[in-house]
């Protein structure tokens, strides 16, 4: 009798520890206790992508004409005010190979004059070049600050290749309207403002220099020729950034990018930046710029080249 008391308690001792075993599992997993917070995030060391509306172009292709061929007035996406000029030859392939909506292709309307002794009714070339670079500088903030996803390809002739070179050289110093990551490549026709060594030239070396550095001593004695026509010398910064993806293309002989450092004959240099000097305007057709190629040619094949890698 004894010994069945002792199982009987027994067994009551096991059930209550069971029991209570199984209260206490029940609890511990009760929806009305609250699950441990999950771990925090693990930051991402890239910052993320700044938004891009849908309106925005992958690249946008950005054409500065040279003197006499552009207009104020001229619409950018579907210039006409100069049917002959050069940069057409180089826009018009890339319209018509790319969907617009993913390559815009805009091309600088600005007065594109310059003032001298033959023509003293137009714009001179200081103002002129300013109302360009103004236009330039207004499109490129426009397009940066709605579009930061956007590449930008420049290129320019003459008058518009010093507009872009100018608006360059700033981009690669950090002070201009985009950040120089933004700016997939430069390639500028016939700059007078041109140095060997700044920038890289894919075609024959050409020993000159831009028209605006070999003038800069006599910047004076010029003004009776082309007055409102600053000779400004060299840029000053080398293109920063941009140097290397900065293409100069000039003609040997072309005084525009290709002027002789001797001055002494001053009032002719002078008198070549308003005649019709027949290398400068043979940009399309000479084959002694870059070998195989025509200038306008190379820029084309080198900005589907760029316009790919985006």
């Amino acid at each position: 009798m004894k010994r069945l008391l002792t199982v009987l308690a027994v067994l009551v001792m096991v059930g209550v520890i069971g029991g209570g075993a199984v209260q206490y599992y029940r609890a511990t997993t009760s929806d009305d206790v609250a699950a441990p917070p999950p771990p925090p995030p693990l930051e991402s060391s890239a910052p993320a992508a700044p938004a891009q509306p849908d309106w925005c172009p992958r690249v946008e292709f950005i054409a500065a004409p040279g003197t006499w061929e552009s207009s104020p007035e001229d619409d950018p996406l579907n210039p006409q005010a100069n049917p002959n000029s050069f940069m057409l030859s180089i826009t018009n392939p890339l319209r018509e190979a790319y969907d617009p909506a993913d390559v815009k292709v805009w091309t600088l309307p600005y007065t594109a004059q310059f003032k001298n002794i033959n023509a003293q009714q137009e714009m001179s070339y200081d103002e002129s070049r300013d109302e360009g670079t103004l236009r330039l500088v207004n499109e490129l903030k426009f397009m940066g600050e709605n579009c930061p996803q956007t590449k930008f390809v420049l290129s320019g002739f003459s008058q518009g290749a010093v507009i872009v070179g100018d608006v360059a050289d700033l981009i690669g110093a950090g002070a201009g309207p985009v950040p120089a990551a933004s700016v997939a490549g430069v390639a500028i026709v016939a700059d007078g403002r041109r140095e060997t060594g700044v920038g890289q030239n894919p075609g024959v070396p050409v020993d000159g220099v831009g028209a605006e550095i070999a003038l800069l001593p006599v910047n004076s004695l010029i003004q009776a020729i082309v007055p409102g026509a600053t000779m400004r010398g060299p840029r000053t910064n080398g293109f920063g950034e941009l140097a290397d993806r900065t293409f100069q293309i000039c003609a040997p002989n072309d005084t525009i990018c290709d002027a002789p450092y001797n001055i002494s004959n001053g009032f002719d240099r002078a008198l070549d930046l308003i005649q019709s000097d027949g290398v400068h305007a043979m940009y399309a057709n000479n084959p002694n710029v870059i070998p195989g190629t025509t200038a306008n040619a190379w820029v084309v094949d080198w900005a589907h080249r760029v316009i790919g890698a985006q």
